[in-house]
């Protein structure tokens, strides 16, 4: 196995052999000194120390894959200006060169203390699983393993189904400690087949520590399938909106993971909720019982724990393939003693249980029964012992890759493919030695998976082919948050100071709440936007943080983009989905060479690319979808497509004017995968895509649902 820190040497290395030498060797001494900057690279391979150097050979990167992107694509004027800049900026390359100078004479310096003082990383090994494991044991639903749930469901919808008739609105709690089940428990009654026959509307929000009425009232309208225009809702507005929505209907609200113990602000939601037909519920999921004391609820249920004898049946399951356990006798007064630590909670047990799983060391058993973390005072909104230790004995790269997740908000709904894309644009995923064939993409996949079998990630929704949809438990994101709180930081009207560490900005305030921590923010690296901001404060953000990797505008609403965009040289990753607004890009966009993602699926009034989008050369994945006949060319897309030479993923959606594809992109070597949907008009054949791994053709989207045509289901247990 290869360590982290000797593959991101590796991976400098490679860069400072192959695409440095022809940028620099007319700079005064450039060479001698990437010589000696490799030999120190070569001898200290710790990840943190390289991290140093990675932001300056990414701009030299750069300047590389600009040379090459005009070189192949360029017109003459293009490529004789590029010459003449290259051979006049003479200042550029001795600053050039002066940075790479002192970059090796601090690591030199650092090669040294680290030899005089004995302070040598521990070098720790890459294990990524091979294969999806023959048996998910890490989404055993409890429900499904020992029948926990079966008998309270029932209890719960009979309550939904016997509302108090002197009641307009009606409220049911589900309390119990955090990982017990509450809001897997309010899943299983929220899909039953009954109970969404029953309500003509249902609507599911996670509240968490936001209890604001105005946001609350936004999520319920998105919820129901409303759209919100923050820019142009007032508070009035939102109301009026909700109190229609709701008029006459019978609904039911689920609004988990509540912590608000204000009567006021209960009072005033509910004054809201009102709207509906009698016999609507609300449930509310909650680890406090003073919560559940103010709501005055028709009926209360209590989650207790897991017995003794359901947290062992759970814990083998999770930490043996079937069987197996047998053959390990050793093991079970181990995994007794672990269980009774879990005290009942279900998401530790299956946690430490997907730890566990496949080790048959005593020894590695042990160290989970007796670590010291067990000793730790826990509180009610304290991070679960069993979850810090399962994350303090992951792999490094495991550990980043989880530690990035803090970028998202709870009850977030990740999809397997867009988070991997980001991890690839933020650098952390290496390509190891060993499996120089397996793609990045791969190896991300095994990560989630991992994450997965770990109870990190849970509620797998499998979409289609290698496509899937989780979320993270709402403790689990606790835990991200005390993990990475140091390097996330989210902006909005509330915020009074901000630490320089902040690597990640998630954004749902102004330009000016922006401006105030801009001098602060020096090594911003992650822009997402929560809401849908104002195309200058998109433009703030880029003329300000120059360094992004990874930025995010989705759900926008603006017909630009800044041209300034072509300034982000080192963006690997943009994201412009469902911008119902936009009609065109800058042509500056297609300086941005180190550019591996772009999403413009639901950008349907996009009228044109950009004509030199064949200059980015590194680009993997692509969507893009409109209904203009503009952005085609005589009913094709771009010749130019083809010649991506970097293109991995092609997702062609709502493109209801295409009717052919260009020549030669059935051939391109690169392509693993290619989704086309909604194109009413375009002809293509199975055949013709013969060499795509991964493919998904789907033109009619009138196909018919037949989910009701299932009989028999209606006959299961109600009373």
């Amino acid at each position: 196995m290869v360590d982290l820190a000797s593959s991101l040497a590796g991976s400098l290395l490679k860069k400072l052999g192959s695409l440095v030498y022809q940028e620099l060797c007319l700079a005064w001494d450039v060479q001698s000194d990437l010589h000696k900057l490799e030999s120190t690279i070569s001898t200290i391979r710790s990840c943190s120390w390289m991290l140093k150097t990675k932001d300056v050979v990414d701009e030299i990167d750069y300047k590389a894959l600009r040379k090459q992107a005009i070189t192949t694509y360029g017109s003459v004027m293009a490529k004789v200006c590029h010459f003449f800049c290259s051979f006049m900026a003479l200042s550029s390359r001795l600053k050039l060169a002066h940075k790479i100078k002192d970059i090796r004479e601090r690591l030199e310096e650092i090669n040294v203390e680290k030899d005089q003082f004995n302070l040598t990383e521990r070098h720790e090994e890459v294990h990524v699983v091979s294969q999806w494991r023959e048996k998910i044991h890490s989404f055993i639903d409890p429900s499904t393993v020992i029948g926990r749930h079966g008998d309270k469901k029932i209890k719960i919808k009979r309550s939904l189904m016997h509302t108090n008739p002197t009641r307009n609105l009606n409220i049911i709690a589900i309390v119990g400690l955090g990982g017990m089940g509450k809001t897997t428990l309010a899943k299983a009654v929220y899909n039953d087949r009954i109970v969404v026959k029953h309500f003509q509307l249902r609507m599911w929000v996670c509240v968490s520590g936001d209890f604001r009425v105005t946001r609350l009232v936004e999520e319920i309208l998105k919820s129901a399938g409303g759209r919100v225009d923050k820019n142009s809702s007032n508070e009035d507005t939102l109301q009026t909106n909700l109190r229609e929505l709701l008029k006459d209907k019978r609904f039911l609200l689920v609004l988990d993971d509540v912590w608000n113990e204000n009567r006021n602000k209960w009072t005033e939601l509910r004054h809201l909720l009102n709207g509906g037909s009698h016999g609507s519920v609300i449930v509310v999921t909650t680890r406090s019982r003073k919560v559940s004391s103010i709501l005055d609820p028709i009926y209360t249920h209590s989650l207790e724990g897991l017995s003794k004898k359901e947290c062992s049946s759970l814990f083998v399951k999770c930490a043996f393939k079937e069987g197996e356990d047998k053959l390990y006798p050793n093991l079970l007064p181990i995994a007794d003693e672990i269980v009774k630590k879990c005290k009942g909670v279900p998401l530790a047990v299956k946690s430490l249980g997907g730890l566990l799983y496949s080790k048959v060391d005593e020894r590695e058993w042990e160290f989970v029964r007796d670590n010291e973390i067990w000793e730790l005072e826990e509180n009610e909104g304290g991070i679960l012992p069993a979850l810090q230790l399962s994350y303090n004995q992951m792999p490094i790269h495991l550990k980043k890759c989880f530690a990035y997740c803090v970028n998202f908000p709870k009850d977030y709904e990740f999809e397997n493919i867009i988070l991997i894309e980001q991890w690839v644009a933020y650098g952390l995923i290496l390509q190891m030695s060993a499996n120089k064939k397996q793609e990045l993409e791969d190896i991300g996949d095994l990560y989630i998976k991992e994450l997965m079998s770990i109870c990190f990630f849970q509620d797998l929704d499998e979409q289609h082919i290698c496509v899937y949809s989780f979320r993270m438990h709402d403790l689990v994101h606790d835990l991200v948050l005390s993990i990475g709180h140091e390097e996330w930081l989210e902006i909005d009207s509330e915020n009074k100071d901000v630490a320089s560490t902040v690597r990640h900005l998630s954004i749902s305030s102004s330009d000016q709440q922006v401006s105030k921590f801009s001098n602060k923010l020096t090594n911003v690296r992650s822009i997402m936007y929560r809401n849908e901001p104002h195309v200058s404060l998109v433009e703030a953000c880029i003329s300000r943080f120059k360094s992004l990797r990874v930025l995010a505008i989705p759900d926008s609403d603006f017909e630009n983009l800044p041209s300034s965009i072509g300034t982000q040289k080192h963006l690997r990753y943009l994201n412009l989905s469902n911008n119902q607004s936009i009609k065109k890009l800058p042509n500056s966009i297609c300086k941005l060479h180190n550019l591996q993602t772009l999403l413009l699926g639901g950008c349907e009034n996009l009228e044109r690319l950009p004509k030199d989008m064949r200059n980015m050369i590194n680009l993997r994945f692509l969507t893009i979808s409109t209904r203009d006949t503009c952005l085609l060319e005589n009913g094709a897309l771009p010749e130019w497509l083809p010649t991506l030479k970097s293109l991995q993923t092609l997702e062609i959606i709502e493109c209801n004017e295409l009717s052919s594809l260009p020549e030669g992109i059935h051939h391109m070597k690169t392509l693993r995968k290619v989704k086309i949907k909604d194109c009413h008009e375009l002809v293509t054949r199975l055949e013709d895509w013969s060499n795509i791994p991964e493919l998904e053709l789907d033109y009619e989207d009138d196909q018919e649902d037949d989910e009701d045509s299932e009989k028999g289901e209606d006959d299961e247990e109600d009373d």
